[in-house]
């Protein structure tokens, strides 16, 4: 039997090195150098086309966590990641072309893997597949995805607003309340005064947004969902008749009636995290941290997620997948990378970790890995496949998406440090076991 395994990527290099190890021959193809993306320039895989920065290392964070997991599991990536890293402070930063390189070396020269440089225009059903397609997926393969997905179930368009913790929002700023008292205290509101106000716009409308890609991004897709610095620039007071309208609110806190409110809403069923209603953007991220922490309450904001406006091709997986990331309608085909919903490039590769392993004990009659949401790489399946949620966007991995602890901790390093002991013994026994 033979794993066919479609995009060279982070998670398609992950899946098929995965596969690969437990002696499944893999034909991985990779339209590259036939065929370019709008944001891809470079011949060689795993092709990092953003920032050479794969975010935090070090347990003390959820991404940081996810890539100890990783490591654990003998990833690719990270092995070659940790080979060409530079120095970045307390961040993972790599040799972008040096990274690259050392994947794609490993990958063509590895004896269970034949490389194929080709197009793929068809997903075959009667074979083993790993469809690893990024967020800029060709347009002959996305019209074939859609096909086998049905049309409502792939979206081409990413708004979304930034995510912080509530645990991190200034409750001694903020109040919960509705506008008028209706639904009760659904929103957690962070008031301004009119100096504060002024100075966010001064602010908002100087922020740098980010690059767009020639190709990628269309500004008219904006109308329908405007970003908030697009917004504000249409004039001072623009915002404050739109989602910073402070009608029906009073602040508990002084009983005055505040000048602009933003509001927070609650984004999953723990309440754990809460989204800035409105608050769409293409800002960059430093300077979302910059400009939002700016706003009453939000000064310490811990963000589990930024905003993003860009063309971003991603399944309705709680729809369509399960948690190992195999179809529920067509189980030989599995997805990974960000068109499952994973954000980031560690979440990419640990998505194609996760697929790789559970395709090659599927392909050997072996038992399928299945990782709790107490680990990080377990939580980003659980989340793309929970079919309770109604709204799906793409998300980073964030303690959010993870199991609580069965005590509270309020000191963060030692909750993170807990966090991850329960996390890496559950990957130590996995790998026990196996």
């Amino acid at each position: 039997m033979e794993l066919l395994v479609i995009g060279a990527g982070l998670a398609g290099c992950e899946a098929a090195w995965q596969a690969a190890e437990k002696g499944i021959k893999v034909r991985l193809l990779e339209m590259k150098p036939t065929k370019f993306s709008p944001a891809h320039q470079s011949e060689n895989f795993a092709e990092l086309v953003c920032s050479n920065s794969l975010r935090a290392d070090g347990i003390y964070n959820a991404v940081g966590l996810l890539k100890e997991e990783m490591r654990e599991l003998d990833s690719l990536i990270m092995a070659c990641a940790d080979s060409t890293k530079v120095p970045a402070g307390g961040a993972l930063a790599v040799d972008r072309d040096g990274f690259s390189q050392m994947i794609t070396e490993k990958i063509k020269t590895h004896p269970n893997i034949t490389v194929e440089e080709k197009e793929v225009t068809e997903i075959p059903q009667d074979t083993w597949v790993i469809v690893a397609a990024g967020p800029l997926v060709s347009d002959a393969l996305a019209k074939e995805i859609q096909a086998l997905t049905g049309d409502c179930y792939l979206h081409f368009f990413d708004a979304a607003a930034p995510i912080v913790s509530f645990e991190s929002i200034d409750m001694s700023k903020a109040f919960r309340a509705a506008r008028y008292g209706k639904g009760g205290d659904d929103y957690i509101n962070c008031p301004m005064d009119k100096e504060e106000y002024q100075k966010f716009y001064q602010a908002l409308i100087g922020a740098e947004g980010a690059p767009v890609h020639e190709g990628v991004e269309n500004p008219k897709v904006f109308e329908g969902c405007m970003p908030i610095e697009i917004m504000a620039k249409r004039g001072e007071d623009t915002m404050r008749f739109g989602p910073l309208k402070p009608v029906g609110l009073t602040n508990p806190h002084n009983d005055t009636r505040p000048y602009a409110v933003v509001q927070l809403r609650q984004d999953n069923a723990a309440g754990s995290m809460y989204n800035l209603v409105g608050f769409q953007t293409h800002l960059k991220f430093p300077e979302q941290k910059r400009v939002f922490s700016m706003i009453p309450g939000l000064e310490q904001a811990e963000f589990m997620r930024y905003g993003v406006m860009h063309r971003n091709t991603y399944l309705n997986s709680p729809k369509l997948l399960c948690a190992d990331y195999s179809m529920r309608s067509h189980p030989k085909i599995t997805f990974a990378g960000q068109i499952t919903g994973v954000e980031g490039y560690v979440e990419s590769a640990a998505s194609g970790l996760i697929a790789g392993l559970s395709v090659a004990a599927k392909m050997t009659g072996n038992e399928v890995p299945q990782f709790s949401s107490q680990t990080a790489i377990g939580a980003l399946g659980k989340y793309i496949s929970n079919e309770s949620i109604t709204n799906f966007q793409p998300m980073n991995i964030n303690y959010g998406i993870m199991d609580s602890l069965d005590v509270r901790i309020r000191d963060k390093k030692e909750k993170a440090q807990a966090i991850a002991t329960r996390s890496l013994e559950e990957i130590k026994t996995y790998k026990e076991e196996s």
